[in-house]
């Protein structure tokens, strides 16, 4: 943990990785194309591969393409032969195997760093999670109303929507937004059934 000059060039390389990751992640058009959970949490994935991309780099500038060739080995693994429930938690996966390898190698110092910036990206992301309410059983005249009141409610609360969707011939509402920390689902769920019977509807949630 004495060689700083690594340290910190380790350290700029995966700041830079999450900065470039999260310029092509979030571009402007792609939250026009957002319909669902797999959908929001995509930037996020994003950043994360760049980041997997940036400590694969330093690992193999270190070591040489043999490393790389452990790596990809490692990675088919992974793929065919570990289930997880979702893109998230293979990224996790990847990153905690990079983690035991870079430290396995020698790395001692860039193992830690990997872990502790990986554990911040996770704080950042996770602890505002995707959700989408789907609203169904609204009169058909009066989508417009009750969606422009659920919109009201969540930005009442902070959220942040993402997308919105209506459907006037199933009189259905879903919209994806982002919960902030300062609130719960179990305080949002309470305000959207106090409201207006004749402006409300039956709410199926999702979570990211």
């Amino acid at each position: 943990m004495t060689d700083v000059q690594f340290i910190v060039n380790s350290f700029g390389i995966l700041v830079l990785a999450t900065f470039l990751g999260a310029l092509i992640g979030y571009h402007p058009a792609t939250r026009r194309k957002i319909g669902g959970l797999h959908e929001a949490d995509m930037p996020h994935v994003f950043v994360m591969y760049a980041v997997i991309g940036a400590v694969i780099g330093v690992a193999v500038r270190e070591f040489g393409t043999v490393v790389g060739v452990v790596v990809f080995g490692i990675g088919g693994l992974i793929r065919f032969r570990s289930a997880t429930d979702s893109t998230r938690d293979t990224v996790r996966l990847i990153i905690v195997t990079l983690v035991g390898l870079t430290a396995g190698l020698g790395l001692l110092h860039f193992a830690v760093i990997i872990t502790l910036f990986t554990f911040a990206l996770i704080y950042v992301f996770d602890t505002s999670p995707p959700y989408r309410i789907r609203v169904e059983g609204i009169a058909k005249d009066r989508t417009g109303s009750c969606a422009e009141v659920y919109r009201g409610i969540l930005k009442g609360h902070g959220c942040s929507i993402i997308a919105e969707h209506h459907s006037l011939e199933k009189g259905r509402i879903e919209i994806v937004f982002r919960l902030p920390r300062r609130s719960t689902r179990e305080q949002l769920d309470a305000e959207l059934r106090s409201i207006a019977v004749d402006l409300r509807g039956e709410v199926d949630w999702e979570v990211g």
